[in-house]
């Protein structure tokens, strides 16, 4: 077939073009006096031997090795471009493996961010015939040093990310940093310890449980925004509750991660800030802990349907959880309704068991998580768009911009008296708390960009807010009145605004008679003790390839609080104080 030669480069030369907007942040981000010439120096170097390396792969003239090559980048280019435009920020290697972790979210993806995965596959097309078509002319010395040169750069890249930890391929064409992001990643599962996971060591005392324990984790809950941490925080349904209800709140705690799949496996794990990674990998599940203190055990989970698993959970760890619950047939509107619901009749059984819930929460998007009822922070996001999504990438029609922010905290505001207030006036009203210990938190926080910062993301961002980091810690459950809620009483109020997720596995342990002195050692201190937090979240929890993990402190007066500024009050409505348009 015949082509003219130019047609190949100006493909190539589209294809880089398309990938502007990333090449120009990048700019943005490195062009600091301080480190301005030698940074945006390397940048450029690496990002020139990337587009050497790219026209040496199109003018490969075996055919056979093009086109394979041709698709490869192409789906990988796919990949970071669709992740890249949907949350307006960078996909680094920590976010790549986040993602292939996080396959449950497919169906949401392609249903919330059908546009942007339009425009990253036309760009991908685009890329897969500017280095599929077959090179027209006579191979040149030039020609035949890009594609000898090919291979080695890409290597070359890989290599360099290995050595600084899969970080430093920002605004680099995404037909190489996907390619060096799969290569890391290849290198990993070959080199995994693949030991079998440990068996239960630690001795519990011989008291048989006779209570229920549940720890329910919330989606994407911003601490703050609730009336139990903050005098304009909405309605939760904690802070008031109905006579003889023992609730103790522990105010802002610092979550383990600002992403999801971070903060619930290794809630489900257990682990410190020293040793989570091991423990994640191989120490029993808490699943494994309550089954050998003669718990049922339970999952329900809001989020997923049809079995599938997310964060981590795998067939392995299934086989320990002796009753799965999803909600296919509920509306997402619905669903932690219906969580709660089932939740009061495991509670109402009079059977011991181990519970944890995984609600929907406030997961973006929330244009659609609440009912025309609980609409009563206005003005507030356009609705109908995303009724059947649970949680996804998604922009929310936020451009960034003062405006669309304050919609987005209306909708948030909303959301959270329906996911929040809404559930726990179901559960408490229709539950025996009596002989049950509840633990409730989020797995990470949000940040709306109270400050006037510039970004679209609410969390999981390379460079987070302390916001992301701050989630809600309430215990819930038993007498008002007896021994045990005095101890829950002191602990809250020591812990005010002082406690973290690591804290929670610990207590978990100890609720089901596991001594202190024995789960001290692998897996830290529990909500009791009064040792002292460091009130941290880890901004890179994979920590891969030889890097460390990096923690946040959390300073708590910093803490961004609800604006008032956002909404007007009109009667009516439920949410504290009535604040309503």
């Amino acid at each position: 077939m015949f082509m003219r030669p130019q047609l190949k480069y100006l493909l190539i030369g589209l294809a880089l073009l398309l990938g502007g907007g990333e090449v120009w942040r990048r700019v943005t981000m490195l062009a600091v006096p301080d480190i301005q010439p030698v940074a945006l120096t390397a940048f450029a170097g690496l990002f020139l031997f990337c587009a050497i390396s790219l026209t040496g792969f199109a003018l490969l003239r075996q055919s056979w090795l093009r086109w394979p090559i041709a698709a490869l980048m192409a789906a990988g280019s796919m990949l970071v471009d669709g992740y890249q435009w949907a949350v307006g920020d960078f996909m680094d290697y920590d976010g790549f493996v986040t993602m292939t972790q996080s396959t449950g979210d497919l169906g949401n993806a392609i249903a919330q961010q059908g546009p942007v995965l339009i425009w990253a596959a036309a760009k991908a097309i685009i890329l897969f015939f500017a280095i599929g078509l077959k090179p027209v002319g006579a191979a040149s010395v030039a020609t035949r040093a890009a594609s000898w040169t090919a291979l080695p750069i890409l290597l070359l890249l890989t290599t360099v990310l290995f050595f600084r930890g899969g970080e430093g391929a920002s605004g680099l064409p995404t037909s190489h940093s996907s390619m060096s992001y799969l290569s890391l990643f290849g290198y990993e599962y070959v080199t995994a310890d693949r030991a079998p996971r440990e068996e239960v060591a630690i001795a519990r005392a011989p008291d048989k449980l006779t209570s229920d324990i549940v720890l329910i984790i919330d989606e994407s809950i911003a601490g703050a925004y609730l009336d139990i941490n903050s005098i304009d925080g909405v309605y939760s349904g904690l802070l008031d509750p109905k006579p003889g209800v023992s609730i103790h709140n522990f105010g802002l705690a610092t979550s383990i991660n600002h992403c999801s799949v971070g903060s619930n496996v290794t809630l489900r794990f257990g682990g410190t800030r020293d040793n989570y990674r091991d423990t994640i990998r191989s120490k029993p599940s808490i699943w494994a802990y309550a089954k050998q203190a003669g718990l049922g055990t339970i999952y329900i989970d809001g989020q997923r349907t049809g079995g599938r698993f997310q964060n981590q959970m795998n067939a392995q760890e299934r086989k320990l959880i002796d009753q799965w619950d999803q909600f296919a047939d509920v509306p997402v509107q619905q669903r932690d309704h219906a969580v709660a619901d089932r939740l009061s009749d495991y509670l109402n059984d009079d059977i011991p068991q181990f519970i944890l819930v995984n609600k929907v929460g406030a997961h973006f998007p929330v244009n659609d998580k609440f009912p025309a009822s609980h609409a009563t922070y206005r003005p507030m996001l356009k609705r109908g768009q995303y009724p059947d999504v649970t949680d996804m990438a998604s922009d929310d029609d936020i451009d960034g911009g003062d405006s669309s922010w304050e919609l987005y905290r209306n909708s948030y505001r909303n959301t959270l008296t329906w996911q929040v207030g809404g559930f726990f006036d179901r559960l408490i009203a229709d539950a025996d708390l009596t002989d049950a210990t509840l633990i409730y938190t989020a797995d990470h926080g949000q940040t709306f960009h109270e400050r006037g910062e510039q970004g679209q993301a609410t969390h999981c961002t390379p460079n987070p807010a302390i916001e992301e980091g701050v989630v809600p810690l309430v215990v819930l459950g038993g007498s008002a009145d007896g021994a045990e809620s005095a101890r829950w009483a002191a602990a809250a109020q020591t812990g005010q605004n002082q406690r973290s997720h690591y804290r929670i596995f610990p207590t978990l342990l100890g609720l089901m008679g596991y001594a202190a002195e024995d789960v001290r050692p692998v897996y830290g201190v529990d909500l009791f003790s009064d040792e002292p937090d460091p009130f941290t979240f880890n901004v890179r929890f994979h920590a891969r390839l030889g890097s460390s993990p990096s923690w946040l402190h959390v300073p708590v007066e910093k803490i961004a609080r609800p604006p008032t500024s956002d909404y007007r009050k009109i009667p009516g409505g439920k949410s504290s104080g009535d604040r309503t348009k």
